[in-house]
């Protein structure tokens, strides 16, 4: 019997957990055996069919799509109007990008595109053996039910799944599939169906992130987006002021750039499908929904949000104290609105939502994530403030008791669960980035552990909502920027909390799940007393491009965990940049690489005590001697600005590894914060990320 703190998301799949994938010893399902069971037997396959394919959501995913299940020879149909323009040819360059030019031909020639008239289905499609089709038709409801019958009448044990962006399943009478864009690349769907279906977990087994959420009007991530445009153009009813403008002010409070977002998307486009998200949530859920009159008439004319050629950075000011406030209010006060409703119709696991709002929307941090932060009674308050100013919206769809459980365990463990057997635990992190919510939450899945006398335990991603680990989220380093306190406090308290991943378990195993781990989550993996990687998972350093110098202790930790004979390895791998596969990291990072299966079994043999033949490497706790003054065969690069970062990281080496383990923590801080206020941090791209994105 397992205990958990809270429900794992990968059991909302119907998957189980990360605990009963390391007992089993292997991933709960296969793309192989789903294929087989979507899309019929080896040799008779049938074949997925995308109808308006040739549009951005159609072409997208029929490339995403497509070259997943090229390997599989799943036939990809590509169904459209004759005349309609050649999206999907014009997904083939970026088909170049992603695989080259032989195997994009490849993944080319297994997408057949057909034509149809829109009432009669083409006789060659019978060849292709249709078995589940993706809808991307325009959003029109009777249309989308029309173009169901005909397929049902031709094939009647089709699975139909929708993109659509706002229609519940149970106005469409097919289940939903909803992609975030942008629609070649974001793995995200928003699923809506009565149990996880074969399609829903192929999904995830060909790399893929599907989310369920429930049968509601615009599901979580439309309510979100298209609420931040129903606030942002509200707020220009209000102030006047510029689209643009309002966007620099969005991105310093929140993230994303939703005006910017539509131009980019396609205004004409993305101005109906946000219109018809917000009027029929209007309908529904009352006037913080409601479509404002600009919304309207962009609509109706497809007009960009952003004038062409405009003179911004010479018509640019900021607003003051109170203005700022008041802007706030205005777009916050409906947003948090708006997440009251999703936490009382419960359309997704806490954590889903939460993620939806960063992955697809953009958000710097999820949206419930943002409320912890600022506590229950701030945010009612901010509401309240809003109400005052658009009184309208009192009225329907605000439920402020919903926050009232925000000390729960759904809500404090947003990005950071953990589950044990009793014997051995599993700690997992889905978000990709490290940030001071995540910090917080892993400490508290620590001492949830010890509390339940747990002393063996694997530390890994999610196995669902994040895919690999790409290290620290640089946001966290801003205030630093200016302060070389707040830079010692984040990287002082994170390495602190990395080190409790060695002191405080008997056995610790780092397990790298995903496609990459870098950075502060490679620093804090390190940590634990072994390190098991899945091959060809790429293991990195890339602090030195940014640049900053590792602050979680990259600057000494692993040196003490090897032999002098691989220290130039380790300075490879901070003074370059560049990854190392970690079959090749195997003895001087990584304890073990192998192919999944393999490794999640090695784990378990490591974590469980079994027989698993690897030597735990002791970390040294006195100062180390033989560091070389200078590294061999590293050249010096024509960049001033790379050579002067790659001499810090360099001065943190031989200063943190010439003190005793206990000295180190606070001196390899000290020189990751003191770069982060000196010039060339400030110069560099997260330097850069701050002056644009808070320096309005």
């Amino acid at each position: 019997m397992a205990n958990t703190m809270r429900e794992a998301t990968l059991k909302t799949l119907g998957l189980g957990t990360v605990l009963d994938i390391f007992r089993n010893g292997k991933l709960p399902a296969t793309a192989g055996g789903l294929v087989d069971r979507v899309f019929g037997k080896a040799g008779s396959r049938g074949s997925l069919v995308v109808s308006g394919a040739n549009g951005i959501v159609g072409a997208g995913k029929s490339m995403q799509l497509g070259s997943r299940l090229r390997p599989f020879d799943v036939p990809v149909v590509a169904l459209d109007f004759p005349g309609t323009p050649d999206g999907i040819g014009m997904q083939y360059p970026g088909l170049v990008r992603g695989f080259g030019r032989e195997q994009a031909g490849r993944i080319m020639e297994n997408v057949i595109s057909l034509r149809y008239d829109g009432t009669h289905l083409p006789e060659r499609l019978n060849g292709y053996k249709p078995r589940f089709l993706l809808e991307a038709i325009p959003e029109v409801l009777d249309i989308k039910k029309k173009h169901y019958k005909l397929f049902r009448s031709s094939y009647p044990k089709i699975d139909i799944r929708s993109v659509t962006s706002g229609f519940p399943s149970s106005q469409l009478g097919v289940g939903i599939a909803h992609p975030a864009f942008p629609h070649e690349i974001n793995k995200i769907w928003e699923i809506v169906e009565s149990k996880p279906s074969p399609g829903t977990q192929l999904f995830w087994a060909l790399g893929m992130i599907p989310i369920p959420v429930s049968d509601d009007w615009s599901f979580v991530l439309d309510v979100l987006f298209c609420g931040l445009m129903a606030a942002g153009t509200r707020y220009h009813e209000a102030s006047n002021m510029p689209y643009w403008k309002m966007d620099k002010y969005i991105r310093k409070h929140l993230g994303p750039n939703p005006f910017r977002a539509h131009d980019v998307i396609g205004a004409k486009g993305a101005n109906f499908l946000t219109w018809s998200c917000l009027h029929h949530c209007g309908k529904n859920y009352g006037a913080v929904f409601e479509p404002t009159r600009e919304l309207v008439e962009r609509k109706e004319s497809g007009q960009n949000w952003y004038p062409m050629n405009h003179f911004r950075p010479l018509v640019d000011w900021s607003l003051e104290g109170e203005e700022e406030e008041e802007f706030k209010t205005w777009i916050l006060g409906p947003l948090y609105q708006m997440t009251s409703l999703l936490l009382r119709e419960k359309r997704s696991h806490l954590s889903h939502m939460n993620a939806i709002g960063e992955l697809c929307a953009q958000f710097r941090h999820g949206i419930l994530a943002a409320i912890r932060r600022l506590g229950a009674d701030t945010v009612l308050d901010l509401v309240k403030r809003y109400h005052k100013l658009h009184p309208e919206a009192a009225k329907k769809s605000w439920y402020p008791d919903v926050f009232g459980t925000i000390e729960g365990a759904d809500w404090q463990q947003l990005y950071v669960n953990a589950e044990h057997d009793g014997n051995a635990g599993v700690i997992t992190i889905s978000r990709e980035s490290y940030n001071s919510d995540v910090d917080a939450e892993l400490n508290r899945a620590i001492d949830w552990l010890k509390g339940e006398g747990i002393e063996r335990v694997i530390l890994t991603g999610d196995f669902h909502l994040s895919t690999q680990m790409i290290g620290a989220d640089t946001s966290e380093f801003y205030a630093g920027l200016n302060d070389s306190k707040a830079g010692l406090k984040v990287a002082k308290s994170w390495s602190q909390t990395a080190r409790r991943l060695h002191d405080e378990f008997k056995v610790s195993v780092g397990f790298v799940n995903g496609k990459r781990c870098l950075g502060g989550l490679l620093e804090l993996l390190t940590h634990c007393h072994y390190m098991v990687a899945l091959e060809d998972a790429e293991l990195g350093l890339p602090e030195v491009t940014l640049p900053v110098v590792p602050g979680m202790e990259g600057c000494h930790w692993p040196f003490r965990k090897t032999d002098a004979k691989k220290w130039p390895k380790l300075f490879e791998l901070l003074l370059t940049g560049r990854p190392f596969k970690a079959k090749e990291t195997v003895g001087w990072l990584a304890d073990y690489a192998g192919p999944m299966d393999k490794a999640i079994q090695k784990t378990w043999k490591i974590v469980t005590g079994g027989a698993h033949g690897l030597k735990m490497r002791k970390v040294k706790t006195g100062p180390l001697k033989g560091l070389p003054k200078s590294v061999r065969g590293m050249k010096s690069p024509d960049d001033p600005a790379l050579e002067a970062t790659r001499k810090a990281i360099v001065d943190n080496v031989r200063e943190s590894c010439g003190a005793t383990l206990a000295e180190a923590l606070d001196i390899q801080s000290k020189h990751a914060a003191g770069f982060m206020t000196g010039p060339l941090c400030r110069k560099g791209r997260i330097g850069a990320e701050y002056t644009k994105t808070i320096v309005v």
